[in-house]
């Protein structure tokens, strides 16, 4: 009898330790693959001129890194140059990421020219692929705000080969000499401020600080080659993959604490660019930032002088924000901006005094001459296009004229309104007697009076008119 009752119980405890297992399996399984689940290295490109769009897109996507999922971030670059607040702006996004920061000068042709040779100093970790170059980052200013040039100016008073030299007294290494000219204070303090930049990013790294010097106040420029023997980058790879394999267990600076890299299995991931990131790259672009301060302005204009049409003005309003959203991040000259304005105004006004043409000549120089000091003509990254303002200027000329030709074809047109309107008018004779009675002209009855007698029926010119009276004359067939 008991082992009847004691089956059944056996059964029981077997199953239910089995259940208790599974369950036990289940709550632990989930947190199994996420600690091992492969962690990604992400690649984000940085391509052409470095402007507002490029530093957003950068900033906003190392903010946004997961530790647990990125084991490394690559920028790819390949930049003549670019704008000193958005290359300072990914420098400190460089600076603060939690994850390590690698800067790929990539593929074969690429250059880190000027701005780019900032970022790939800040880097955890400088590469760069065979058949590219870095240097130039000597700065200029555009507009009242510096730019780092895309391309590469004399150095001053120093041969080219001078500006490499790095002489050592009893054992270091010495500071390159400043060159004794180096144009006004204001540039003399441009200059020093960026060569004081770049060495303390090199310094934070521990790349060659002087040849970063020579690179600002010089202009000089490396192949990968001889920047990797002379210690401007760290490791010279053809390919991403060849990259993580070659850096795997190198010992790099983040945040301020040193962390050895573990790259060899990171799965590689391409950034896209986001469509906010696109929008803002054509919208900061000087020439279409140029033309849609012109179409709002216009725009505007035309609404004005047709109260009601409203497609004008909606659009004339949405250009004219755009525009002065990308003129608050692009470096331009303001007096430039409001040359141009005051020449569109100039030749609307034409349209409405009498000026003789000199309103709008004048409006033509004033917007020809702000349109050129509005960026500055030799910037090779942010300037305005020569073809742009020449356009510009014919189109805004060509509507000058238009409204010059329908404002002299308005005023050689008959007036049809008015009491002008009744001179050279035709009536009939209502009633006469001797030189004065009534006549019907345009339906309405009149007295009139004639220097002859007519007779009531006879067609009649209205040829004057005194006060309520109008002189009129027999019809003649002109």
């Amino acid at each position: 009898m008991w082992r009847v009752v004691d089956a059944p119980l056996a059964w029981f405890g077997r199953r239910l330790a089995g259940v208790a297992m599974l369950l036990l399996a289940a709550l632990i399984a989930p947190s199994t693959p996420a600690q091992q689940a492969p962690r990604q290295a992400l690649v984000i490109d940085i391509e052409g001129a470095i402007g507002p769009a490029i530093a957003d897109h950068v900033q906003r996507q190392l903010a946004a890194l997961d530790k647990a999922a990125v084991g490394l971030v690559i920028l790819r670059i390949d930049t003549p140059g670019g704008l000193d607040v958005a290359m300072r702006k990914i420098i400190r996004a460089e600076l603060a990421s939690p994850v390590p920061v690698a800067v790929y000068v990539a593929p074969s042709g690429a250059r880190a020219a000027s701005a780019g040779t900032y970022i790939l100093y800040a880097a955890s970790v400088a590469a760069m692929a065979p058949g590219t170059n870095l240097g130039a980052a000597t700065p200029i200013v555009i507009g009242g705000m510096p730019e780092m040039p895309g391309r590469e100016p004399t150095a001053p008073d120093r041969k080219p080969d001078e500006a490499d030299k790095t002489g050592t007294k009893d054992g270091a290494k010495e500071t390159p000499k400043q060159p004794p000219d180096e144009g006004d204070a204001e540039t003399r303090k441009m200059v020093n401020d960026a060569v004081a930049y770049i060495r303390s990013l090199a310094q934070l790294h521990g790349r060659n600080a002087d040849w970063a010097e020579s690179a600002v106040r010089g202009a000089a420029s490396l192949p990968a080659e001889e920047a990797l023997k002379l210690g401007v980058i760290d490791v010279i790879a053809p390919t991403v993959p060849a990259l993580l394999q070659k850096i795997d267990g190198r010992e790099v600076i983040v945040g301020g604490e040193r962390r050895k890299l573990a790259t060899a299995g990171l799965a590689i991931t391409e950034v896209a660019l986001d469509w906010r990131t696109r929008l803002l790259s054509v919208i900061t672009d000087p020439n279409i930032a140029y033309l849609l301060m012109l179409i709002g302005v216009y725009g505007l204009i035309f609404e004005l002088s047709n109260p009601g049409v409203i497609l004008p003005g909606v659009m004339g309003g949405i250009c004219l924000l755009l525009a002065l959203f990308a003129f608050s991040v692009l470096p331009i000259d303001y007096a430039g901006v409001a040359l141009v304005l005051l020449g569109i105004a100039l030749m609307a006004s034409e349209a409405v005094v009498t000026s003789y043409g000199i309103l709008g000549l004048g409006g033509i120089v004033a917007f020809v001459m702000g349109s050129i000091i509005m960026f500055e003509p030799g910037s090779a990254n942010f300037g305005l296009s020569i073809s742009v303002v020449v356009a510009s200027t014919v189109v805004s000329a060509g509507l000058l004229i238009l409204a010059l030709a329908m404002l002299v074809r308005s005023r050689r047109r008959a007036v049809v309104t008015g009491g002008a309107a009744l001179i050279g008018a035709v009536g009939s004779v209502v009633e006469w007697t001797g030189g004065e009675g009534r006549v019907r002209v345009s339906g309405e009855v009149w007295r009139a009076r004639a220097g002859t007698a007519l007779e009531p029926g006879e067609r009649v010119n209205v040829r004057d008119r005194d006060g309520l009276v109008l002189l009129v004359e027999r019809f003649e067939d002109r």
